[in-house]
Formats: C-alpha cells, sequence, structure tokens
C-alpha cells in the first residue's frame, strides 16, 4: 500500500481520537468521519510501517448506526466528531473505549466495567467557550473554533453544542468591532489587540459573563461594548477585560479587570451555589457533572467520621459537595484565583469544615503527610495528563481506606491504576461518564481500596 492508492475498506473498530479503522493487507487503516459498518472507498493519504491513513472518497455501504449532520461545520471545525454517529452507538464506543484502555494499557482483563451514564441533553450544553479572533479576508475579523491539528479558524456563527446565549453575545461582538477601531491579534507578529472572546454561563442562575482576552490593558470603546451588550444579552451579569501579553498559545493571561458587573458568575450545582471567576477551572457540563459527582460520592462511601482530601480541587466544585458527609475537607489547588473562589464557595454555603490550600497536588500532600494528617477518602480530579508516579506514591504514603479517581483521560487513567495496583491499592468500581456529547473525550470515575479484586 502506498500514498494516493484507492482501496474499499470495512470499518471495524475506532479509534481514541473518534476516527474509523479497518484492516487491509493486515496494516490498520484511520479513516475520519466513518462509522462500525460502513463499507467505503478510501483514497491513502500517508503510509507507515504498520499503518495508514485514509480520507473517505466513496460511501459504499453506509452503517446502520451513521446519522446525518446536522452542523455545516462539521468535518471542518476541530470540536466534533461524532456528529454523523446515532447517539446510542457513540456511547458504545466511549465505553468500549474505556474498557480497551483498562485491558492494553493498564493490563486489566476481568475488571468490571458499569454501563456509561449517557447525557440527556447532548447538544447545547457547554457552558464555556473561548473564540479565537483573527484577521479574515478584507477588513472583516473572523472569530469561531480551531480546524483540527490547526490554529486556523473556522469562522462560526452558532455552535450546536454551546448555549444559545452565546450565540447572541458572538453576535453583538462581532458588531462592535466592526466599528470599535481594536485591531485584531497576529499570531506571527505578536501584535493586534484583541485575542480571543471568551464566554462562560451560569446554566441554573443563567448569569453570563463576557470576557474579552487583549494584548494590552483594555480596549477602545469599551463603554460601548458593555451598553450593547447589556441591551442584546439576557442574563449577562459580568465583563470583563483579561490581559495576556505574552507570545504563546496560551489563552489566558493572569491579570483581569471588571469593566462591568460582577467578578464573578454563580451557578447552582448539587444543591450548593458557587462563585466562577473568569481563570477558575468549572465542569463545561453542569447536568452531566451532577451525575458525576453522585457516582464520586457513592464511591467515598461517607460515614461523617471521615478527613477528605480533595486533590486538584479547582474552586471546590466537588469537595464542597462532599463536605456535609464528612468530618474535614481539605482541599488543593495550584491556582491562586481559584483557592480564594474556593473558600468564598464554602463561606457562601455555609460549610465550616474545609480548608484550601494553594499548592501543587504532589507538594501539598507530601506536606500533609509530614504534618501527619492522614485522610480517609482522596479525591483526585487530574488534568488529561493524569497523575505524577511520585504523587501516587505520596497518596498510597498516606494510607487512605478509598481512593476515589475522576479521570478526563483513558489511557492516562489507565497508566496510573496500574501504579496504583504496584503499590497495593485495586479498582474496585468503575464507571464512565460522558460529559462531552458528540466529542471523541469520555469521563471515568473508579473507587481504590486496599483489597484485591
Amino acid at each position: 500500500m502506498k500514498k494516493n492508492d484507492s482501496i474499499e475498506l470495512q470499518i471495524t473498530g475506532m479509534s481514541a481520537e473518534g476516527n474509523g479503522v479497518g484492516k487491509y493487507e493486515k496494516m490498520a487503516v484511520f479513516v475520519p468521519y466513518t462509522v462500525v459498518g460502513d463499507i467505503v472507498e478510501v483514497k491513502i493519504v500517508k503510509v507507515e510501517k504498520t499503518y495508514a491513513f485514509g480520507k473517505v472518497t466513496s460511501l459504499c455501504r453506509a452503517s446502520e448506526n451513521r446519522v446525518k449532520s446536522d452542523c455545516r461545520l462539521f468535518t471542518k471545525c476541530g470540536g466534533c466528531v461524532y456528529r454523523h454517529i446515532s447517539y446510542q452507538e457513540e456511547l458504545r464506543i466511549k465505553e468500549q473505549r474505556v474498557k480497551d484502555a483498562m485491558i492494553r494499557i493498564g493490563g486489566f482483563t476481568d475488571l468490571h466495567i458499569q454501563p456509561i451514564i449517557g447525557s440527556a441533553q447532548p447538544e447545547r450544553y457547554r457552558n464555556k467557550a473561548q473564540l479565537p479572533v483573527r484577521k479574515g479576508t478584507g477588513s472583516q475579523p473572523i472569530m469561531g473554533f480551531y480546524a483540527g491539528r490547526s490554529h486556523r479558524i473556522i469562522d462560526c456563527t452558532s455552535c450546536a453544542l454551546q448555549s444559545d446565549a452565546f450565540t447572541i453575545a458572538m453576535k453583538v461582538f462581532r458588531e462592535w468591532m466592526k466599528t470599535s477601531g481594536n485591531d485584531v491579534y497576529n499570531e506571527q507578529t505578536g501584535k493586534g489587540r484583541i485575542r480571543h472572546l471568551y464566554l462562560r454561563e451560569a446554566g441554573a442562575t443563567g448569569e453570563i459573563m463576557v470576557c474579552v482576552v487583549v494584548n494590552g490593558n483594555g480596549l477602545y470603546h469599551e463603554d460601548t461594548l458593555v451598553k450593547t451588550l447589556r441591551d442584546h444579552v439576557q442574563g449577562l451579569k459580568s465583563v470583563v477585560i483579561n490581559v495576556n501579553r505574552d507570545k504563546t498559545n496560551v489563552i489566558l493571561g493572569g491579570k483581569c479587570r471588571t469593566v462591568w458587573g460582577s467578578d464573578t458568575i454563580k451557578d447552582k450545582l448539587c444543591g450548593m451555589t458557587f462563585h466562577i471567576s473568569p481563570l477558575s477551572f468549572y465542569q463545561v457540563n453542569r447536568m452531566q457533572t451532577e451525575k458525576l459527582y453522585a457516582v464520586a460520592k457513592t464511591y467515598a462511601a461517607f460515614t461523617g467520621k471521615e478527613v477528605l482530601l480533595d486533590l486538584y480541587c479547582g474552586i471546590g466544585t466537588i469537595g464542597l459537595t462532599m463536605a456535609r458527609q464528612v468530618k474535614r475537607l481539605i482541599g488543593v489547588e495550584v491556582v491562586q484565583t481559584a483557592v480564594e473562589d474556593a473558600r468564598k464557595n464554602a463561606a457562601e454555603n455555609g460549610i465550616t469544615n474545609a480548608e484550601f490550600i494553594c499548592s501543587d497536588a504532589a507538594q501539598a500532600a507530601v506536606m500533609l503527610q509530614q504534618q501527619g494528617v492522614r485522610p480517609n477518602v482522596i479525591v483526585i480530579d487530574p488534568p488529561r495528563k493524569g497523575c505524577q508516579e511520585s504523587l501516587v506514591q505520596t497518596i498510597v504514603q498516606m494510607s487512605p481506606d478509598r481512593i476515589v479517581y475522576v479521570s478526563c483521560d483513558p489511557a492516562t487513567l489507565a497508566r496510573d491504576l496500574k501504579w496504583f495496583t504496584q503499590f497495593g491499592y485495586w479498582p474496585q468500581a468503575i464507571t464512565p461518564v460522558d460529559m462531552f456529547p458528540r466529542t471523541a473525550h469520555v469521563e471515568t470515575v473508579v473507587m481504590l481500596s486496599r483489597k484485591k479484586i
């Protein structure tokens, strides 16, 4: 097989990135936007030693799980990968992805995995949007999402995954930009003022935050922007300027200035109130987060006497929703503004048994161990890269009764669970949760204890 060959291929599996996979002459061929059961004519675009990549030139026979995409930007925008697949089939794929990672990476051949928890609302669930702004053809700026594996912006006026309020805010911002006198950022030169439009919504309260990421201290005609947003965006609570002067791919800078309204917006989650600031991590799917936290709480099996350690706690959401079931809560987060929000959130909800430490998770775990603090339950919700092996060792040395691991990547989860087993902690229960419908991502909640399965 070589580049530009045309082959007929039956799709028999799915990759972690959401590509269809078929076998041809004992080689795996990865083909985007296909479905298990499809028979397709494929043009080979790249060949490696044991696998190849192709693109569909003709659909010979459609899978029974194939559906018609409802988005004109699907296959162009780098967001959704499953808009051509029925939602039930998407859930099956994600559940299988977790099972495959446990076997291939973790080496767990007899681990029982609970059925994935799907979403009742696979559309309009995102409460956050980060929209890059660049110069388009002519003098008009464009705003939208990056194409897959690139920094080329696909201009977008509305996204089916995001709040309807964001569509209105985007339209207002576009119109304001045309006459504001603010130029847009150029990634190559590092010049230009407007970098991103960053939007957040509190789903339960309807409060909206509009944040403009600026290569400078501010914008021309900020007052006009505020007035226009207030006139058109229902629920607007906050307008913020975020300063990012660095020539970097990192979206947000460390400094924020509130132009109008509140520094934060308030949302309700699991019956509690949370303040969300521009720099704070907050799960993007509120309804599915409540389901995920319910699983995590069940796995924690509190009796009311526990010391709970919440690592990577963010603004405190997961720990605070458990605080009334434990004796003491200790939250650890490396972002100072998130720690400040967590403390405010504890006070807002009348939680008096919680304390929050601003520190790297591994360093905080070592410090607490040296102080003789022994948590009965440890909750970890690390970033996609998972835990450092040193953190796993420190957690184990604390000898908790149970560890609840919330993961956003099955591969790093499986690797970390393998490390835990080497130190005597074994996964007892696993439940996948679909937090990000129509994308390839899947969350997983695991409970570990010293008892071997």
